[in-house]
């Protein structure tokens, strides 16, 4: 797969983002009613994987009823125009000036680096030194993540195939975010030195990720939420990459205090199918109980 492939391809996937929840849900559902508080009519919340095959959903009960029984579909990203994010995804995607690998990282990290960069993708920091570091991490998360499950290689994500569901039925595609606030989360809320460390702790453990991805798959597929939450849900002690609070709140908690003041206005307007990554649903600054917490029910469906 070329560079520019891999581009496309994480504008339409973007980040399998962690999460940071603090509670259980009572019940192992991806998909959930939203009712009362003056809603005429439910809406559904159902958590995406983002690498997951569209084939999966023929196993989620309600699923299609939900989906047609709703008049819109609202996702973390309106995925329309997949050429322009492409675009400034590219425009994002190098380093600033005078920042470099050779500045940022030892000579051993870069030779470690540059070789496992060529046996993954085929080619080096000669080509790829360019782009920031997290970029490059993502980059290597994906090709991974197609090697060991190759079964999206050539389809699209769940969120994805909503969208254009939606769009055969002429109805509105609503998005939460820009791609302005993607890229910020991707690619420009951390510092390019902390971008590095992040990348070389997973070119030295990259059995950590082969773990978490396995779990993943597991976890989702069996529908358990719960058992997401007991893998994404909590720091261990014993991870060799840990990230700070304030970047786990970059990645979940403040994206889903905007979402909720958001989804009011939406639901209110039409009855809305909401698909976003399954790990926003969990825990105390998840959207259940956001949700909740705003006089709404929500209920799974089984």
């Amino acid at each position: 797969m070329t560079l520019k492939k891999y581009l496309f391809a994480l504008a339409a996937l973007f980040v399998m983002l962690s999460c940071n929840s603090q509670s259980n849900i009572e019940s192992s559902s991806l998909l959930w009613k939203i009712s009362g508080n003056g809603l005429d009519k439910p809406s559904y919340l159902f958590g995406t994987h983002h690498l997951v095959p569209t084939t999966f959903l023929d196993s989620v009960p309600g699923l299609n009823t939900a989906f047609e029984n709703t008049e819109q579909v609202v996702g973390e990203l309106d995925m329309s125009n997949m050429s322009a994010m492409q675009m400034e995804i590219m425009g994002e995607s190098t380093m600033p000036d005078g920042v470099t690998y050779n500045s940022m990282l030892p000579k051993d990290d870069i030779t470690l680096l540059d070789s496992t960069l060529k046996s993954l993708i085929g080619v080096g920091l000669d080509q790829l030194g360019v782009l920031k570091p997290a970029l490059i991490s993502n980059v290597i998360t994906l090709t991974l993540y197609q090697k060991y499950y190759p079964s999206l290689s050539n389809g699209i994500s769940l969120d994805q195939y909503f969208q254009e569901e939606a769009l055969k039925r002429t109805r509105p595609v609503v998005g939460l975010e820009t791609t302005e606030d993607q890229i910020h989360v991707l690619l420009n809320s951390q510092t390019m030195e902390r971008q590095a460390e992040l990348l070389m702790c997973l070119i030295y453990n990259p059995d950590l990720l082969k773990e978490q991805m396995d779990k993943l798959q597991v976890a989702y597929h069996a529908q358990d939420i719960n058992a997401l939450y007991e893998i994404f849900g909590k720091e261990s002690p014993d991870d060799p990459c840990p990230s700070t609070e304030e970047e786990r709140n970059i990645l979940n908690k403040d994206r889903n205090e905007k979402w909720l003041e958001k989804l009011p206005a939406i639901m209110k307007d039409k009855s809305s199918f909401i698909a976003v990554g399954c790990l926003h649903l969990l825990g105390d600054e998840g959207l259940i109980k956001g949700l909740r917490e705003q006089g709404y029910t929500v209920e799974p469906v089984s």
